[in-house]
């Protein structure tokens, strides 16, 4: 069983328990319809990924709550949350679709926050926390870094840390950003055996390579994406000004 196999059972679990009629009515907004400036705002940078075109932000909406998780594969849903729990996780897109409503229902009953990118000058502000929250709970350890969020990057390598990033992107493979070189994400298994630590967006449990990254340390997810996923199994998440 899959990590996602077994978060919908959670939810079914948890939407019981709850009395909520399985016809209830979750629509999923890819970012595909917003633009950059509604998903990210105006941030002080223009190499995040979301404005670069090469991941967007997909948005479910249940009563009072929102969720999103970052996807490469857009689309749009509207249906029940029995349609969701009936979905097969078999496509980036379908596991997205998951991921953002389970953020949206755990953020309506008030179990988790953080499920909304923060925007404009709010993620220049988070990645300004990060090294004292590495020092704080891992020291200086080595860094086996997933995904570029060169905000991120870029204050690690300043403070000192010492980073091998991967990334999917073939634009950004080989190139140096932010100081670094940026690695292809087929050695994520071997960074993540090389480094004391792995830091990783979301977005590996969406895509399904987040096995890669298990080779017996710790592993610290940032962003919203996890936002639900980080308290069903008790991951650690890092999520200063998600909002």
């Amino acid at each position: 069983m899959t990590l996602l196999e077994e978060a919908k059972i959670k939810l079914s679990r948890l939407i019981e328990t709850q009395n909520w009629p399985q016809n209830e009515k979750v629509t999923i907004v890819s970012a595909r319809n917003l633009t950059p400036e509604e998903a990210i705002g105006k941030p002080d940078r223009d190499d995040y990924p979301l404005l670069t075109g090469k991941e967007v932000m997909m948005e479910a909406r249940l009563r009072n709550g929102i969720g999103q998780a970052f996807t490469d594969q857009p689309g749009q849903f509207e249906g029940t949350l029995d349609d969701v729990l009936h979905l097969s996780l078999d496509s980036n897109f379908h596991r997205a679709v998951f991921v953002a409503t389970l953020n949206a229902v755990m953020r309506n009953l008030q179990m988790i926050d953080a499920t909304v990118h923060c925007k404009d000058k709010e993620p220049a502000l988070c990645a300004k926390e990060l090294p004292a929250f590495i020092e704080k709970n891992y020291g200086h350890p080595k860094i086996a870094f997933i995904g570029l969020q060169p905000a991120f990057i870029e204050v690690l390598h300043n403070a000192g840390f010492n980073l091998k990033v991967t990334d999917m992107n073939p634009d950004n493979i080989g190139q140096i950003r932010c100081g670094v070189l940026i690695e292809n994400a087929t050695l994520n298994a071997q960074n993540a055996r090389w480094a004391d630590i792995v830091l990783s967006t979301g977005s590996v449990l969406v895509n399904d390579t987040y096995h890669e990254l298990l080779q017996g340390k710790p592993v610290i997810y940032y962003g919203v994406t996890t936002a639900g996923l980080a308290k069903l199994f008790d991951f650690p998440r890092f999520c200063h000004c998600g909002r």
